[in-house]
């Protein structure tokens, strides 16, 4: 068997196995441990076959809840229903930008304190490693705001999702799905000496990523391997089912979950989940654990896999093929040469590593990079090493046991705990190097680099093990398989005491006499426009790309310091990848501020003569076309950014996720999607699309469209499916905070 096999037809429970199934067993998809925990929290049952669900807690770190509590308190928001734990994680480099991001901790600090959250302040913990420890529970779920959000092996289904959707949890209202197809990961086999949790995910993410196997899935962990599997080792392949573009994920819990949450001082967080006798999944995938190897993702995605080993052996070739693979989609604004990273005798070097964040900052991965490292030298040459904690209990138990001073004694330097390498705020390598990394993603310019200014670096996805084993060989990469080094037992002792002197934990009791602090830098949004009864878009960006994500959709890095000022942000849409897309949104947008003010101009009634339309009632607007947008983060600006702007509408072949898809329908982005063989729009295109807000009403999920190319109109069949009432209404209505300001949806 290979490492990871797909097997693309139902399976079922039977007496302890997967068996193959048919259809006919659909229903007993409710056996699933999946199902249990949905069917549990349904808020409320309706005949229209959807999920509506509430969660047990909400998680946000400091790029995303301003926004989130400015749309909910908009919204008619006056305290925090269940438990909103607001993390500062992301923007803590308080010197970048003057003082804004300091601003938004105040203001985060005021806000738990009058809505009744819990607050953790800047270096304690990253947001999912203070989830795991103080909100995960065998058979809860949780909704972030990082698309990261995965406690599975916890026994919890972890969601990420925009903003706007948490802002529907503190509204009390619901979270709505179609119920969704869940997919059987069978595990195999023992883990081989030398094989990180990241090497295993990557094969898993190598193998299911491209072609959407388990895409808006549910994946369901089970097998004989799992019971050798420390809880450290699954949540790292866990967390980076995310990079899947899988729904959620849950996993079977044994004692070794039971001890973890004895050791968190939480033991009735604890119970045993398992699919009951005849659990029905529509997809399996086998994973043999016996034959993992060292892997690595090279740029510019976690798919792009490869064995180490692989790499070694034939540098030349797969550098090159990543190179012009990568270069196509730097579009000419940089040139990556991976190649100059082969040295003479064919071996490959890095430049620096990097062990960070929700996946790469657990104890056991730094426990065994210390292990590698202990007596080694990282050199006194260009390669470096740096390590970050994903908590302060983590990092506290590192110097108690003694991992942190032979980290240091390597010449490792630890930082503290800090998302920052994993979205380009910190640690960005020099121009045309290499960078490996034990993080989430690989994505283009999410290290931090400038494609538009010529700059570019390139970072490597690996396990610690291996990081480690590069550092001890002084940058020239190197399989952890290939290093004989001693595994200390180390074991993690976690200790509360930190969080009980500096978190603010208030949820209950919420004190409305407390004024939210602002800073000059912190905006309410602007106002947004309702739907009129046509729609015409101007297609500002034409994106050819097989996926775009939503880093390119909206940059990541220095740029999120303006996440809470909505106006300042939009400036930086797409600003490294279309460059130009801001200020032709702008003139579309004066457009529709002169068809407001019936100041009509010339151009525009041109063109609405040419498509028939009647200017009086036809929202007028940008469009972006992409053959697959948003694959990646949860970050909602990606979408807000296009509505500040005057965006309308989005048009593409499929959404890479729920995720982005849901951001554009809070902030009345019309989610379009075309065939593959139907005519496209290009930069410069109008669509018309006549009695839009009735067709959305009425629950029409196919749309007749003029696009107008070359002074010429040609007919397009555009499709929106998949719709429930509360969202056609809030594209109606122009957004999510404008379906509330009309009275709808209220608990």
């Amino acid at each position: 068997m290979s490492r990871v096999e797909k097997i693309l037809s139902p399976f079922m429970i039977r007496n302890g196995a997967p068996v193959s199934a048919d259809e006919s067993y659909k229903a007993n998809r409710d056996k699933t441990i999946s199902y249990s925990i949905l069917r549990s929290h349904q808020k409320r049952i309706s005949d229209d076959g959807m999920f509506h669900i509430g969660f047990d807690a909400l998680v946000s770190h400091d790029i995303t809840y301003v926004g989130i509590i400015q749309t909910a308190r908009a919204s008619g928001m006056t305290s925090f229903p269940l438990p909103y734990v607001l993390t500062n994680c992301h923007n803590s480099l308080c010197a970048v930008g003057g003082t804004i991001n300091e601003d938004d901790h105040a203001f985060g600090l005021s806000a738990a304190k009058k809505y009744g959250g819990i607050y953790v302040p800047a270096n304690l913990a990253v947001i999912h490693q203070y989830a795991r420890e103080k909100l995960a529970a065998c058979g809860r779920m949780i909704l972030g705001s990082d698309s990261h959000t995965r406690y599975g092996c916890y026994g919890t289904l972890g969601v990420g999702e925009g903003g706007g959707e948490l802002a529907k949890q503190l509204l009390e209202n619901t979270w709505d799905i179609n119920p969704p197809e869940v997919v059987l990961v069978w595990v195999e086999g023992k883990v081989p000496h030398g094989i990180g949790p990241h090497d295993v995910a990557l094969a898993l993410v190598g193998a299911t990523f491209n072609d959407g196997f388990v895409k808006n899935r549910i994946m369901e962990f089970a097998g004989p391997g799992i019971k050798d599997l420390s809880i450290d080792f699954r949540i790292g392949v866990d967390v980076m089912t995310t990079e899947t573009s899988c729904l959620s994920s849950v996993w079977v819990t044994d004692d070794e979950v039971k001890n973890y949450y004895c050791n968190i001082g939480r033991p009735e967080a604890y119970r045993k989940l398992e699919p009951e006798e005849g659990a029905y999944y529509d997809r399996l995938i086998k994973v043999n654990l016996d034959e993992m190897e060292s892997m690595i993702a090279l740029p510019f995605h976690p798919s792009n896999v490869y064995c180490i080993h692989e790499l070694q052996s034939d540098p030349e070739r797969i550098l090159r093929e990543t190179e012009e693979k990568c270069n196509k989609q730097l579009n000419g604004k940089a040139s990556l040469d991976l190649r100059k990273c082969i040295q003479t005798d064919g071996s490959v070097r890095c430049s620096q590593g990097i062990i960070v964040g929700c996946s790469g900052g657990m104890y056991e991965n730094l426990s065994a990079a210390a292990d590698i490292l202990r007596g080694q030298s990282v050199g006194n040459g260009d390669f470096s090493l740096s390590v970050y904690p994903s908590s302060a209990p983590i990092n506290r138990a590192i110097v108690q046991d003694g991992v942190a001073t032979d980290l240091i004694d390597a010449g490792a330097v630890i930082k503290p705990c800090f998302c920052g390498p994993c979205f380009g705020a910190g640690d960005t390598p020099a121009n045309n190097t290499l960078s490996i990394r034990h993080a989430t993603r690989n994505f283009p310019n999410r290290e931090g680099s400038r494609p538009g200014d010529g700059q570019i670096s390139a970072v490597a996805l690996m396990d610690a093990r291996s990081i480690a084993a590069t550092a001890a060989n002084g940058g020239v990469l190197t399989a952890a398989t290939d290093v004989a080094y001693d595994i200390t037992p180390n074991i993690y002792h976690y200790t509360d005491s930190i969080y009980e002197k500096r978190c603010y934990n208030g949820f209950g009791h919420p004190d409305p006499s407390v004024e939210l602090v602002y800073g000059p830098n912190i905006a309410d949004w602007p106002k947004m426009p309702a739907l009129e009864k046509d729609l015409l878009v101007c297609f500002c960006a034409d994106i050819r790309d097989d996926v775009t994500t939503t880093d390119e959709l909206i940059p990541s890095g220095e740029t999120s310091s303006y996440r809470s000022n909505p106006i300042k942000l939009s400036e930086f849409a797409l600003s490294r990848r279309v460059p130009e897309y801001v200020s032709r949104s702008k003139e579309i947008r004066y457009l529709e501020e002169s068809r407001e003010d019936l100041e009509y101009i010339p151009e525009l009634e041109q063109i609405a003569n040419i498509m028939g339309a009647d200017l009086s009632e036809t929202s007028v607007g940008s469009a972006i076309f992409a053959k697959r947008p948003g694959d990646g983060s949860a970050r909602e600006q990606a979408a807000s950014c296009q509505k500040v702007l005057g965006g309308f509408a989005n048009v593409c072949f499929e959404y890479a996720t729920k995720r982005y898809r849901s951001n554009c329908i809070n902030w009345g982005i019309v989610p379009f999607t075309v065939d593959k063989d139907s005519v496209l729009p290009e930069e410069g295109d109008w669509l018309y699309v006549p009695d839009i807000n009735e067709k959305l009403l009425s629950g029409d999920e196919e749309f007749s469209g003029l696009l107008l190319k070359d002074g010429g109109k040609t007919e397009i069949r555009l499709y929106c499916s998949d719709l429930s009432p509360e969202e056609r209404k809030i594209l109606t209505e122009g957004c999510l905070i404008n379906y509330y300001a009309a009275g709808y949806g209220k608990a």
